[in-house]
C-alpha cells in the first residue's frame, strides 16, 4: 500500500551558492557519515560531479521528508537519512536513529529514483506500507 510519494527538483547553480557562501560547510551538513565520504571522493575527481552528487542526494532527502509527510521535523533530520548505492549502482535509503524506529514501527519501507542534468536534479521517492 502506497503511504506517500514525494519529489523534488533543485537547480544546481542555487546548491553551487550556498556551497560557496558557507565554505563548503554545507556538505557536512546535509550528509550523513556515509555519503560524505562519497562526496568527497567525488569531488576530489571531478568538482562539478561532487556538487551533482551533494544536490541528488539533498534532493533525495527532501521528497523523502515530503513522502513520509513530516518534512524536517524529528525524526527526520538531514543526516538520518541517507541515499546510498548498491553494487549494481541502483539507488537505496538508509536510516538512522529515531527515524529507522519510526520506519520500523509503521512498517514503511522506501524507494529512491534520482537523476541530474547539467542544470537540475530530481528525486522522487515512494514510500509503501509491508503487507
Amino acid at each position: 500500500m502506497v503511504v506517500g510519494i514525494g519529489n523534488d527538483l533543485l537547480h544546481i547553480e542555487r546548491m553551487v551558492k550556498t556551497y560557496e557562501r558557507t565554505g563548503g560547510r554545507i556538505a557536512q551538513r546535509i550528509l550523513g557519515p556515509e555519503e560524505y565520504q562519497v562526496f568527497l571522493a567525488r569531488k576530489e575527481r571531478n568538482h562539478k560531479r561532487g556538487i551533482a552528487y551533494l544536490c541528488t542526494r539533498f534532493a533525495a532527502k527532501e521528497a523523502f521528508s515530503k513522502g513520509i509527510g513530516l518534512g524536517m521535523r524529528f525524526p527526520m533530520t538531514w543526516q538520518s537519512v541517507q541515499t546510498l548505492n548498491d553494487p549494481s549502482g541502483k539507488p537505496f535509503l538508509r536510516y538512522s536513529g529515531a527515524l529507522a524506529q519510526l520506519m520500523h514501527e509503521r512498517q514503511w519501507e522506501a524507494l529512491v529514483t534520482i537523476t541530474d542534468e547539467v542544470e537540475m536534479v530530481s528525486a522522487v521517492v515512494i514510500v509503501t506500507k509491508r503487507a
